[in-house]
């Protein structure tokens, strides 16, 4: 029997359109499966107790007590309690174990000093500003807000042997309000609320390179 090529047209279109359907519904039906908390990748309490030294900035102001600060909690947040002693800064452990600079020999005399396993060092490096100035007659600085690019490196190094063992790093542009600028080139984050005024940078930044240490989800 032959079939009307209209009806022979309209039957194979039925026929796809139908399993365009089933895929589209069986793809909703994966991706709608329940959702499955995976631990961290890293368990800080395998390596406590930790030290974490403030982190340096390349600007200055409060950025490093800032990104320190926040690390310290992002890190926590899904670690139960973890044990954390402030150093200091770079500047003040360095002087307390009589070195210049934070190498492998010094990472040692530090677990050994102030009896810590781990330490956490951090640099807060701002490689490009791009004010929005309004000028102030009689000042000697111009307060301004600025797109900022800012890049956050950390590090964890275990003291019995001064090696790293776990690094990470995070790029990010944002605005940010109340940096001065003094001689016409130098570049302060001294505000007096850093957390309203860099504090969604910050927590960016810190939010990427502390993923390791948090929990998250996979759907399955």
């Amino acid at each position: 029997m032959i079939l009307n090529p209209f009806i022979e047209r309209s039957c194979y279109l039925k026929h796809t359109l139908s399993l365009g359907i089933a895929a589209v519904l069986l793809a909703g039906a994966l991706s709608c499966g329940p959702k499955v908390m995976v631990p961290p990748k890293i368990d800080l309490k395998q390596h406590e107790v930790f030290g974490i030294i403030e982190f340096e900035s390349s600007n200055e102001g409060e950025l490093g007590p800032l990104a320190t600060r926040k690390f310290t909690e992002a890190a926590r947040r899904d670690q139960g309690m973890v044990r954390i002693v402030e150093l200091g800064s770079e500047a003040e452990v360095l002087t307390e174990v009589g070195r210049d600079r934070l190498d492998q020999s010094t990472f040692k005399a530090l677990g050994q000093q102030r009896d810590v396993s781990t330490i956490i060092t951090g640099e807060l490096v701002i490689s490009d500003v791009k004010p929005d100035i309004t000028i102030t007659p009689g000042l000697g600085y111009l307060s301004f807000a600025a797109e900022v690019n800012a890049t956050l490196a950390a590090q964890m190094v275990e003291t019995a042997t001064g090696a790293s063992i776990w690094s990470g790093s995070a790029n990010t542009t944002k605005r940010v309000g109340q940096v001065s600028l003094f001689g016409g080139k130098n570049f302060a984050f001294d505000a007096e609320d850093p957390e309203k005024a860099y504090g969604k940078l910050v927590d960016d930044l810190v939010e990427k390179v502390t993923k390791d240490f948090r929990v998250t989800w996979e759907r399955r």
